[in-house]
């Protein structure tokens, strides 16, 4: 499945702005981004739902741009499942099978088989109604695979599921992945723990355009850009000028004066952090990011003295949050038996190896 500079405009209002992306055979690829950022036109673009102003949607290296929907081998689902209510389960798989003109003798076959890829053959003789959220999403997803489909499109598949159906469900798709090794899924979702899990590798866009690709872990330890690093999981994302090789120093807020604690001589901002710098010459502006989980509590390397504004229990950790000299800093902290508290001036650290540095203003938006 390739997008060749595929551009969908309504009006002089441009969703989608020169897509080129491949996602290769039995591949799954995330399209992770915030509302309005393109990533759901992408997906109708392949399903045929909407036409591209200009570029080209190749399916198995054929263009099928100006092909329906119907005759483009695709299984889709959707957030809302759109079961047939006055359907019973298995009519419902079949559904897809009867348009698609499968010899009748075939269709019994097919629909025992999608249902029992997806766990749910013991329910072929009930109605939606009867069933939980899960088990419909199962369903649509059954309906989909009873075509064979060489291209799964999922649009947020599990927006309308609470927590712990949502964990389950992303199991089962994992498995499914598994057990069908040349279909190509494109999975649309906003949520990056969907898309970490899941994914191959993971398509970043906003404000209509692809910001990043790659794989989950290359977008989450090395992120290229300031919105990946921060849509792709947390970070801590300071502004820092390079004072030399390896070193950098914190730069002063924007907004609102420096400020010196009381009783602090000498203020983290001016003090030499020693992170990578090769992507960077002395004296250009960057923007360090490290991860809240690899800043660590006390006195270590890359020392950052603030003060804690919050401090929020996670069960497993505490997040605590710190003013350093203007900027907010967060550190995840496991197995603290008494955390900070608010006002407290603390010291957090991280090892070089875990920051990276980045191009400053690399926000989204660009080409």
């Amino acid at each position: 499945m390739r997008f060749d500079g595929v551009t969908v405009a309504y009006g002089r209002t441009v969703v989608l702005d020169r897509l080129d992306l491949t996602v290769e055979p039995g591949e799954v690829m995330a399209l992770l981004g915030p509302s309005g950022s393109g990533k759901t036109t992408a997906l109708r673009a392949v399903a045929g739902f909407v036409r591209p102003a200009s570029g080209r949607v190749l399916l198995g290296g054929r263009d099928v741009t100006a092909l329906p929907p119907h005759r483009r081998g695709i299984g889709m689902v959707v957030q809302q499942y759109a079961l047939f209510p006055h359907l019973k389960v298995k009519d419902n798989v079949a559904f897809g099978l009867k348009a698609h003109r499968t010899p009748k003798a075939e269709i019994p076959g097919r629909v025992a088989e999608a249902l029992e890829l997806v766990g749910m053959a013991a329910y072929a003789d009930r109605h939606p109604r009867e069933l939980s959220g899960g088990q419909q999403q199962r369903v649509a997803i059954a309906r989909a695979l009873a075509i064979r489909p060489g291209v799964l499109l999922l649009d947020e598949p599990l927006s309308a599921l609470d927590a712990r159906l949502r964990s389950g469900m992303l199991a089962e798709l994992a498995r499914l992945h598994r057990e069908l090794p040349d279909v190509s899924i494109l999975y649309v979702t906003h949520d990056q723990v969907e898309a970490l899990t899941l994914a191959d590798r993971i398509a970043v866009m906003d404000r209509a355009r692809l910001q990043d690709c790659g794989t989950p872990e290359e977008l989450y330890r090395r992120p290229r850009t300031e919105f990946t690093a921060s849509f792709v999981g947390n970070a801590n994302l300071l502004p820092v000028t390079v004072t030399g090789e390896g070193s950098v120093e914190l730069s002063s807020p924007e907004n609102g004066p420096e400020h010196r604690p009381e009783g602090d001589d000498g203020r983290t901002a001016r003090r030499p952090l020693a992170v990578p710098t090769d992507t960077a010459a002395p004296g250009a502006t960057a923007t360090l990011c490290v991860r809240p989980h690899l800043v660590g509590l006390g006195v270590g390397p890359n020392g950052l003295t603030g003060t804690v504004t919050e401090v929020q229990w996670r069960g497993s950790t505490h997040r605590v949050h710190a003013d350093v000299d203007g900027h907010h800093v967060m550190a995840d902290l496991r197995e603290l038996r008494e955390p900070p508290a608010l006002g407290d001036r603390v010291t957090l650290h991280f090892a070089a190896e875990d920051a990276v540095l980045l191009p400053a203003g690399t926000t989204g938006g660009s080409s």
